[in-house]
């Protein structure tokens, strides 16, 4: 597998950097998608660039989650990559669980870092967050019929073949509903799909991207997910 890590920025200088050295431990190329953040974002990743394993994809604005994702694997794909995991900047997916990811996607399509299944979870979430997150998870597996416990994390291993089966230019979600579609694409598609336990952590530094009104449009997304894809979009 030929594997390369993806990370979506916008304003993540106070983690970008810590990020950046734990995944340079691994010895495995990363990607930075960054949507033209204000602050120092891109200045610190611009130390690193090296165009063989550490690249920098500029975009000219806020766009969204999804373009941020499907613009990066574009970009990955060609530079010849055939193995791509999704996460965050801000440590809450905890770069210790990449060696697990990467050996389960020996096995597997599509590798879930889950906070749903034996053993996963979350800490310095209050009761309410935890709630909802699970809600929301629970909620799209019943409309959609989808076994995956955690249909709405952001920690997850692709290999090149699903995105090519899935269409990238078929995905109609603009925000954080894209890891709900991705996985559902990739379910009725029939692909080997694997979720293994993550403790999820709160950031630590800077400012999280969700809130209740983007989360709860998500939700109201999943109804449309359904409806299109039965259409065969």
């Amino acid at each position: 597998m030929n594997k390369i890590i993806i990370i979506p920025t916008y304003n993540e200088e106070e983690n970008i950097e810590k990020i950046i050295l734990e995944i340079q431990k691994l010895n495995c190329p990363l990607l930075v998608v960054d949507d033209n953040s204000a602050d120092k974002t891109r200045e610190i990743v611009g130390k690193y660039v090296d165009d063989k394993n550490i690249f920098i994809l500029k975009r000219a604005g806020k766009m969204g989650l999804a373009s941020a994702y499907i613009d990066g694997f574009r970009f990955a794909i060609q530079k010849g990559f055939d193995c791509f995991v999704e996460m965050d900047a801000d440590f809450s997916h905890n770069p210790k669980y990449l060696p697990t990811m990467f050996k389960e996607l020996e096995e597997n399509d599509v590798v879930i870092g889950s906070r749903n299944v034996k053993d996963g979870g979350v800490l310095g979430w209050s009761f309410l967050r935890n709630f909802i997150s699970k809600g929301g998870s629970i909620y799209s597996q019943i409309v959609l019929n989808c076994p995956i416990k955690d249909l709405t994390g952001g920690f997850n291993g692709w290999k090149k073949e699903v995105l090519d089966a899935i269409g990238l230019e078929n995905i109609i979600s603009k925000g954080y509903c894209f890891q709900i579609e991705m996985k559902y694409r990739a379910f009725k598609k029939g692909f080997k799909i694997k979720e293994f336990p993550i403790i999820f952590e709160d950031r630590k530094f800077g400012k999280s991207k969700m809130n209740k009104a983007i989360f709860f449009e998500a939700l109201l997304n999943v109804l449309k997910i359904r409806f299109n894809i039965r259409k065969g979009v």
